[in-house]
């Protein structure tokens, strides 16, 4: 088939399905793709985004995705292109999230001759499935969730003079979306809500009239998105008396838990699970648990008053921190964002300084990327989301920010803070065992010794530094218009982690002397 007319017949069929975003990565076999998109965003139909860079175009595109909950198309050229869409995809996949990746590819006579910049696309991002056609196809009931690749065979010429007014007449499908039928869940007296990051994909609004109906205690991951949750969880359960003392009969676990080694001692400990999550059915299969639901049941509770008044008292009980901490400022940053506004947590120390140190509240919708939990493209992923929401911030610490450094180069026009926590390494090694290695400092710290103000700056971006509570609550009350980065100088690793220690171990005394446990 003629390269223009199914560039065309694809995305008129994916503007009819839905699709109103489309992050594209230049090449020369994709033209036939580019020219329709650029016509369709003359229109007005379609939102489009260049990045150059197809790994950072790739993690974009997922912020997007995960900020608007829709199909968000990332389209890209041959070879090694797609390639870099992997590291995304997988992120995505493990996810759920609605991510089209669109490749143009040599035709199918081409492969395995040789032929320049030509390689197996089919296959290339599993376990995501491939739909590989040089033919018109039915593109609709394919984007119903989680990523999918459509890799489109074109031929040479790959541009050719036809008739305008392909876009004349387009309509939009209505997206029809199955509803999922609610079981019954018997629950223990003693049963408690641990709710993952991501929630399993369920509308944190859902999730947080079940949490509150129920009466029951629950622990977030995400203490920004679950303002009942009991706080500080992940540290004070990292002592074996007190999680025997607050041991529940029953655990109704909504999406995963991957950050802390203490709740996932306790979920070990208990003798009844339930697991709600959507991916058990074609993702996590292997998931184990008593009953595995795919949507939230219906259950109804008598709650042991005095087993959860003493989950309360814990979670009511302070933690002391040092006067100027890594984790004080990620405390003072959760708690002082305005309403109505986005944040993006990096994965490594910053999330698991936000599910343990930060005080649970409402107003904040939060994201992060805990499908693979790397640290790849999470610039990239902060763009995307601020791209879709007025105002937005990031908390990326230094590491993470360099993998994705070159995501500066093109910036998002958004109203986008990000706080670079930096603390000259990979700070949460020195909280692990790793931390008493020979050659831990080469093999582990990686203190990289870069004044990151200057290399921020030679991207053309505002940036200024803060050393305190009193900067950071400066900032954050006199909002930046577009993009900025707030480099937040902590103390370094060691006493980062000496700190941590010392804070929890601090709770844990507090509460085992309140509880009659010391």
């Amino acid at each position: 088939m003629n390269a223009t007319k199914l560039a065309r017949f694809i995305v008129r069929s994916l503007i009819e399905s839905g699709v109103s975003q489309y992050v594209l990565s230049p090449g020369s076999r994709n033209a036939p793709l580019s020219i329709a998109l650029y016509e369709a965003s003359q229109l007005g139909l379609i939102e489009l985004f260049v990045r150059i860079d197809e790994r950072s175009a790739a993690f974009f595109a997922l912020g997007l995705s995960k900020s608007s909950d829709k199909y968000v198309a990332v389209v890209c050229t041959s070879g090694t292109a797609l390639a870099n869409y992997h590291p995304a995809a997988l992120e995505a996949y493990h996810s759920d999230n609605k991510l089209l990746i669109v490749s143009a590819d040599r035709p199918e006579r081409l492969r395995r001759t040789g032929a320049n910049q030509t390689t197996l696309h089919s296959g290339l991002l599993a376990p995501i499935p491939t739909i590989d056609t040089a033919i018109e196809i039915e593109l609709a009931h394919h984007l119903r969730t989680g990523p999918v690749h459509l890799n489109l065979q074109f031929d040479e010429p790959l541009l050719a003079d036809s008739p305008s007014g392909w876009l004349d007449g387009i309509t939009q499908k209505p997206v029809t979306v199955n509803s999922l039928n609610r079981e019954e869940l018997s629950v223990d007296p003693k049963t408690l809500i641990i709710v993952g990051h991501d929630h399993a994909g369920i509308d944190i609004d859902l999730v947080n009239h079940f949490v509150e109906s129920s009466h029951l205690p629950v622990i977030a991951e995400d203490p920004l998105s679950i303002p009942s949750a009991i706080a500080h969880a992940s540290l004070f359960l990292s002592e074996p008396k007190i999680r025997s003392y607050l041991k529940p009969e029953q655990i109704i676990i909504i999406g995963r838990t991957t950050l802390s080694r203490s709740i996932n001692a306790l979920i070990a400990e208990c003798s009844r699970l339930a697991v709600v999550d959507l991916r058990t059915a074609s993702i996590d299969t292997a998931r184990v648990a008593d009953r595995i639901l795919v949507s939230l049941p219906h259950i109804s509770t008598s709650p042991d008053t005095e087993w959860v008044a003493a989950w309360r008292t814990c979670g009511e009980t302070p933690v002391v921190l040092p006067e100027w901490s890594e984790q004080l400022a990620i405390q003072t940053i959760a708690e002082l964002l305005p309403d109505e506004s986005a944040l993006f947590v990096a994965s490594s120390r910053p999330i698991r300084d936000i599910e343990g140190f930060a005080t649970p509240r409402s107003g904040l919708k939060c994201f992060a990327n805990r499908g693979l939990a790397g640290i790849d493209g999470n610039i990239s992923t902060a763009f995307g989301i601020a791209a879709n929401v007025e105002r937005s911030y990031a908390i990326i610490g230094d590491i993470t920010f360099l993998h994705d450094i070159s995501a500066l180069a093109a910036p998002v026009e958004a109203n986008l803070t990000i706080f670079l926590i930096d603390n000259n390494g990979g700070g949460i090694f020195n909280t692990l065992e790793q931390a008493k290695v020979e050659g831990f400092e080469k093999l582990f710290g990686t203190p990289h010794n870069l004044d990151l103000g200057k290399a921020i700056t030679g991207f053309g971006v505002s940036t200024q530094r803060v050393r305190g509570v009193s900067d950071l609550q400066r900032v954050i009350n006199h909002p930046h218009t577009g993009l900025q980065v707030i480099v937040v100088e902590v103390p370094d690793r060691q006493a980062n982690a000496a700190g941590i220690k010392s804070s929890t171990q601090s709770l844990v005394s507090a509460l085992l002397t309140g509880a009659n446990l010391a």
